[in-house]
């Protein structure tokens, strides 16, 4: 059943916007009639639609709708937004509602227009006889891989409602995880923003107004004041070197981002770096052993669980040590040795994961990997937060204490002079 975007007036003269299914566009202007809405404008949705619009208009003039609209910008939905999503829908599908039946009541409660556009695509896919993890496999953007790959694996066991709720239970997980790592990146961020904003205020105009009634004196200046002149000088007169410099940089940084190796050996230097090295570790680790623990619990093998885990850990160095996870396997080695010879989990991780081989209870193992490690992720996230302030502190005071002192010192020699 085809969907349409309309807006439409209410009977007060409001402006309304909206998305309905109906089989013809006639049949949702009756619909819409029907709830005393005035149509004003309305289209089919979709590719499939843009794609048989085109195919009716060879030879004909182009369409002015299609230049007067703005592209719009592809988005995911919201984390948390989908967990409560799968949440809700896990809750209706126990309690018997059918999945098309279920489907309809989140479309009337979904606020997000572009998801509710999803989520009735969906429902018109079950409806004409598609499985539900083929449906949601056509909207990557919402639904990653191992989404679609648990919906798939809990509706060949039976148990959709489950898997529904682990589904749920790891997005808010990875979302609680993921807000972590940025609040405590957040807050040194914007330190060092505004204070290298403030810095260069003071270089390239409070500076330069005070040394230039010191250099007209004509009295010599202290080595120091000599120093903070020459910076500022170089500030205003090459400002535009600074930022060149900078752009530059970052176009480098793209383009080497976009290369396979280049993105491993950044992403090495992450789990590498000084103070928030270990914070990307632990984040990784957890990260990979939560996924990997939800997986298993589905019902998918190792090794399509080790691929799909590789998509979505987000750190290139750790996907290259989880593809020759997979690779090892294939050969006949167990899961814990190349762990333990990878170099970037730590030999606890490797020896939990073979006693968990060993015992059968990888899944649990794994919880309790994933468990320690987000312990550990906040512990580092306060001793981060409590030594980084001081630092930055400590630094901009020396900045702003050396222009200080580069401005008094010749003030004084005046004032004795």
């Amino acid at each position: 059943m085809p969907i349409f975007e309309y807006r439409a007036l209410t009977t007060t003269g409001k402006q309304n916007k909206g998305i309905i299914d109906a089989d013809t566009a006639r049949d949702a202007r009756t619909k819409l009639r029907s709830d005393h809405l005035h149509v004003t404008d309305m289209w089919e949705t979709g590719k499939k639609a843009r794609d048989d619009r085109a195919k009716s208009k060879v030879g004909a003039a182009p369409e002015k709708r299609r230049f007067l609209r703005l592209p719009r910008l592809e988005r995911k939905v919201k984390v948390r937004d989908l967990a409560t999503f799968t949440r809700q829908f896990s809750t209706l599908l126990r309690s018997g509602i059918q999945q098309v039946e279920a489907m309809r009541a989140l479309v009337e409660q979904c606020e997000d227009r572009d998801f509710e556009t999803v989520l009735r695509n969906i429902k018109e896919e079950i409806t004409s006889g598609n499985n539900l993890a083929e449906a949601m496999a056509k909207h990557p953007r919402y639904f990653s891989d191992l989404y679609v790959n648990m919906v798939k694996a809990g509706e060949a066991s039976g148990n959709l409602d489950a898997v529904l709720v682990r589904v749920a239970e790891y997005l808010q997980k990875q979302a609680s995880l993921r807000g972590k790592v940025k609040a405590a990146l957040t807050y040194p961020s914007i330190m060092v923003v505004v204070g290298v904003a403030v810095v260069i205020f003071l270089m390239s105009y409070v500076v330069p107004k005070i040394t230039a009634v010191l250099t007209d004196s004509g009295k010599p200046l202290p080595f120091v004041t000599e120093v903070l002149i020459s910076i500022s000088g170089f500030v205003q007169d090459f400002w535009w070197v600074l930022l060149l410099v900078a752009v530059s940089s970052y176009i480098l940084l793209k383009t080497m981002l976009k290369t396979e190796a280049g993105r491993v050996k950044f992403d090495g230097f992450l789990l590498r770096m000084p103070l928030f090295g270990q914070l990307f570790t632990k984040q990784a680790i957890a990260r990979f052993s939560m996924t990997f623990s939800t997986l298993l619990k589905s019902g998918l093998p190792a090794l399509d669980s080790l691929k799909i885990v590789s998509l979505v850990v987000n750190n290139a160095r750790l996907t290259q040590v989880i593809n020759d996870i997979h690779t090892r396997i294939i050969e006949g080695a167990d899961i814990a040795t190349p762990i333990k010879k990878s170099r970037v989990f730590p030999p606890m991780v490797g020896y939990m994961i073979a006693v968990g081989e060993q015992s059968g209870e990888l899944e649990d193992i794994l919880d309790r990997i994933a468990e320690s490690y987000e312990e550990e992720l906040d512990l580092s996230i306060q001793r981060l937060t409590a030594m980084i302030e001081p630092i930055i502190i400590v630094l901009l005071a020396v900045v702003v204490g050396f222009i200080i002192a580069a401005v008094l010192l010749p003030l004084l020699d005046f004032s004795e002079g």
